[in-house]
């Protein structure tokens, strides 16, 4: 069976036909918590894959005004312009992951590992560490159930994950999810991985 390309049109379609199963139309509980528990207003922090976006929505709200939304499909940032219009322009951007420069403090991860094909994983972790810097973190959410070959979602576990991110990173947190939504309970760990140097 040939792997299907999870290209612009793929994702686009996506949200035409409404099936966004992934979207959960609210900032996710663990990933606010973390955002709760940030101090420095001046972080620099990018969303990759970050669809409609709640969790930068939620930061900008609470002041965090260096945030950069990325998406490969126009359609959930055509939506999010239209939920949050103060948000800057130019830190919505339409655009392969894997083609973005930058630097970043703070990296989001929130459905978006599990969303590309599991070849990609290896250059996923490069790509990461590439883009923050030196003592940035990789925090977020990755999903706990038996990795497939149907996807998306793209499944994983702890271990499997703990040997492929500790060659680029020094991983912080790797731990169940205490506070998921109901239909994610028991299905999350929450991360955090620092950048090494």
């Amino acid at each position: 069976m040939e792997i299907p390309k999870f290209d612009k049109a793929f994702w686009s379609s996506k949200y035409q036909e409404g099936q966004t199963g992934w979207d959960m139309g609210e900032v996710s509980p663990p990933i606010q918590a973390y955002i709760e528990q940030l101090t420095n207003k001046q972080l620099s922090i990018l969303i990759p894959g970050a669809g409609n976006a709640y969790e930068a929505a939620y930061l900008f709200e609470q002041g965090f005004q260096d945030v950069t939304v990325l998406d490969l499909a126009e359609e959930p940032l055509n939506n999010f312009k239209k939920r949050v219009p103060g948000f800057p322009q130019k830190n919505l951007l339409q655009q392969d992951f894997f083609d973005h420069h930058g630097q970043y403090d703070l990296i989001i991860e929130q459905t978006f590992f599990c969303a590309l094909d599991p070849s990609l994983r290896v250059a996923y972790i490069d790509k990461m560490k590439a883009l923050l810097k030196a003592g940035g973190k990789l925090v977020g959410l990755l999903f706990d159930f038996r990795l497939t070959e149907e996807g998306p979602p793209f499944g994983g576990d702890a271990d499997a994950y703990s040997l492929a991110f500790q060659k680029r990173f020094d991983i912080k947190t790797l731990a169940p999810c205490y506070n998921s939504i109901k239909p994610r309970d028991g299905k999350e760990l929450f991360i955090i991985f620092e950048k090494t140097n």
